[in-house]
This record gives C-alpha cells, structure tokens and sequence, in this order.
C-alpha cells in the first residue's frame, strides 16, 4: 500500500475543492485532490452549468415564440431535445476538462477513488475497477478539507427510479421531452427546472409545502413569480404535499394534499423531486475521527474548521446556503487561515447572492423585508418596477422590480431584491456596496449609465431615501 505525505488533501474536486487546492498550491503548500468521478463536482458535471445552458435553449424557445412585436416571424422551426442535452453536456465536459489543466499547472496531485478518514491525519483511497479489482492507497496530511458536497434530500414517499420519477440528475438528460412534468419542491431547483420545461413546451405542475413558492425569497418576489409562472400556464399549488406517487410504463399518478386537507390527483409523463439536498457525509470515516455531523451536513466554525483537529470542510456538505460561490470563497479562506496568512475576513453566509435562473430571473443578497423588520431596527425600503426602465421596455421584459432595504438610522444596506432579466448579473453591484459598507446615500451619488437595466437598482436606493425621480 503506497504512501504519500501532503501539507494539504481536498476530499471532493467540485467548486470548492478545486479551488482550495488550487489556493493552497499558490501558498507553496503540497496538496492532492481526490476524486471519485469527474473533476468540477455537481455544480459543473450536473447543476450550475448544464442547467443555464438548458435554460439558454429554453430562452430561445420563448424568443421565438415572441418574434412577431419585432417584426420577425419564423417557420418549420424544429426542436430536437437530444441536441440540446448533448450542446449542455459538452459545454460541462469543456470546463471538466478545464479544472484538470488547472490541476497539473497548478502541480497538484489528482487521486483517483474514494477517500475515508481511518486516522488522525491518515486518508485511504480505494479505487474498484469494472472488473472487480480493489486497490488502496493511504496517505497523510496535515490538514484534509472536506469537499464531498451534497445530493438531493429524499421525499417520503417518492422514490427515484431515474425513469418515470427523477432527481435533477435525470432531468439533465431527458431521452425525450416530456409532455407533462409534475415539479415537486420550489427552491431554485425546482422553480428553474419548472421554468426551463415550461419554455420547452412540456405542461408543468409546481408542488410546495410552504406557504408560497421560493420560501427563502422575500415575499414580494415570491408574489411576482407565482403571478408570472400562473401567466404562463404553470399550475402552482402552495401548502400541499404530495400523498402518493404511482408509477407505471406510461405515466405517474400523484396525489396532492391540497390546503384543507382536500385531494387531487395530477397525471404526469415524469415527476420531478426538488425538494433541497442534504450533505455528503455517509462512508467518510467522520465518527472515527471525531467529525460532528449536524442535521445532515458537517458542523464547522467561522473558520471551516471541523470538531476534529486539522479536518475542515467547506462547501455543500457544510451547509447552506448550499451555492457554488459560496464554496469557493469558503475554499479560499480556510486555506488561507490555516497557512497563517493575515488577514483572512470570516463569511458572513447571510451575505452571500442567491440567484434562481428561471424566467423571471431572481437574485437577492441579505435579509429579506420581514427578517429585517423582525429584528427591531427602524428600516427604510425602496422599490422600483421595470415598467418605468427604458431599457426593460426596449427588451420587452419589464416585468419585475428591485426592492433595497436599509437600516434606517446608519444608512447600512441589509437587503436587496430583484426580480426581472438579467438580475442575476447585477445583484453583485450590491454586493460590491456592502463589502465595501456604503450607505444609501453613498449609493444615491452611484453615476448609473443610461439606458441600463442597472439603473432600477439606482432608483430604488433613491426611493428608500424618499426621493424617487422616475416613478
């Protein structure tokens, strides 16, 4: 059994464990990844990439079934689901391919298997080829980061088969486009695929437990986009559950607990489960080792650092928010801080954007209106609506809004909202102001560039300071 000594060994090469190996390879520390299948993780194999470039085939749909306000019209236009799932898999396989080049400039170590924690320090790597052959390899290191990530959370009572009932693994990659889709579950996740179906052509059910969609949004945005999804013939039901799913070669048959304790059974060609994730934790060694495990995800400190000296973990399988950027940044100051650098800013996960790439596009960083009101300060709150951007008008999306809200007596900003097009690419103007702690009267002097989307987010910083100009 071969040995290797490392400074620094990532468990998991997505997001968060690339990029840590990558920082601490910068820091001149000794470092391997392992791996046990692709390099680039969920987020780059199977979520944040393959999704946005099905979802920019879906924005095409709707483009062109909007041509004629433009002056356009278009004909014998043919669709071909399978192209469109192999254009999302080669843009992963590009990036996949990418990390990898990164690995070997960086001169980082790539181990191939599945790692477990046997001892203080000690990692084993198995590797069981297709032909049954099981080889281990054991290695130490004196510090090893958890990056293993997460996997969708169960639903009692639905199971996945990968045929009529999927995760979003198989919702990736449909062998056909499926007439109808019964969505259960509305974060991100459900809602962009909700959306992305919808544009396709497919007929969509959306199921939430909550009381609205997107529970985690600020409650107007979560007014919007169930008013826009309704508009575009998705059927939404909110506070109800699904009871019981059956399955069979041609269809599944659901029934839904409605609000009232009423009942109705939805036919679909597939049931999609998006209920959230839980974290990578089974088969890693942690209880051997002294890793707390706390409701599904490691336990870590503002630092990373696990209940398990010189075990750290970051990323999905630490806990939410469970996004990419968050992993990376993670990713960037464990390392720093357990190389001793100066410095290190702890993250403050409140703070981190949120971005749902349906249509409408959502994106929010802070607290929402009803969190910042329960917490006793005195708050101002702004909001423009699209309707009065120029630029909106131009697209012919101005449907939506930005929303700002800010602590009253010192200006600080505590949350904002948008909903609209594009809103993904801006939210991080506010986040730039709230790194860099500019008030809102810091934000009222912004010079924003005319015509832009951008300047919605401008107007309604003026409306929290009670002087709009364009509404």
């Amino acid at each position: 059994m071969m040995s290797q000594n490392y400074d620094v060994l990532v468990i998991g090469g997505g997001p968060g464990g690339y990029v840590a190996a990558i920082r601490a390879a910068q820091l001149g520390l000794r470092t391997a990844v392992v791996e046990r299948d692709r390099l680039g993780g969920i987020c780059l194999n199977w979520g944040c990439i393959p999704t946005k470039a099905l979802l920019h085939g879906a924005e095409v749909a709707h483009t062109l079934a909007n041509l004629e306000p433009l002056g356009f019209s278009a004909s014998a236009v043919d669709f071909d689901m399978a192209r469109l799932v192999e254009y999302s898999r080669s843009v992963s396989q590009r990036l996949s391919g990418g990390v990898e080049h990164l690995m070997r400039k960086n001169g980082i170590d790539v181990l191939i298997g599945s790692a477990r924690l046997v001892d203080k320090g000690v990692v084993r790597v198995v590797v069981e080829s297709e032909d049954g052959l099981r080889a281990e390899t054991e290695h130490r290191a004196d510090h090893v980061i958890l990056a293993t990530g997460a996997r969708p959370r169960p639903v009692a009572g639905i199971e996945p088969d990968g045929k009529r009932i999927w995760t979003y693994f198989e919702a990736l990659v449909p062998p056909e486009l499926p007439k109808s889709l019964l969505v259960v579950g509305s974060g991100a996740i459900g809602v962009e695929f909700a959306s992305l179906y919808r544009d396709l052509g497919s007929e969509v059910t959306l199921v939430e437990a909550a009381p609205r969609i997107m529970p985690a949004e600020d409650v107007d945005v979560c007014d919007h986009v169930r008013r826009a999804f309704t508009r575009r013939g998705i059927r939404v039901h909110t506070g109800a559950s699904v009871a019981a799913v059956v399955a069979t070669d041609d269809a599944v048959t659901a029934e839904i607990t409605l609000p009232g304790g009423s009942a109705e059974h939805v036919s679909a060609d597939r049931v999609l489960v998006a209920a959230g994730v839980q974290g990578n934790v089974a088969d890693l060694g942690l209880d051997d080792v002294g890793v707390e495990v706390d409701g599904g995800f490691v336990r870590t400190d503002q630092w990373c650092r696990t209940t398990a000296f010189g075990v750290y973990a970051i990323g999905d399988v630490a806990g939410g928010p469970c996004l990419a950027h968050k992993a990376g940044h993670e990713a960037v100051l464990c390392v720093e801080k357990l190389a001793g650098l100066g410095g290190v800013q702890p993250l403050d996960r409140a703070y981190v954007p949120a971005c749902t790439y349906a249509r409408p596009q959502v994106a929010r960083l802070g607290l929402t209106e009803e969190q910042a009101r329960a917490g006793g300060r005195p708050v101002r709150v702004g909001r423009f609506d699209l309707r009065a951007s120029g630029k909106a008008l131009t697209l012919g999306a101005a449907a939506g809004f930005v929303k700002t809200i800010f602590d009253e007596s010192t200006g600080e900003l505590l949350g904002a909202h948008m909903v609209g097009p594009e809103v993904t690419e801006q939210i991080q103007g506010f986040g730039i102001a709230r790194a860099l702690e500019a008030t809102g009267e810091d934000l009222a002097g912004v010079v924003f560039a005319h015509p832009t989307l951008s300047e919605a987010m401008h107007e309604s910083v003026l409306a929290a300071l009670g002087r709009p100009l364009n509404a």
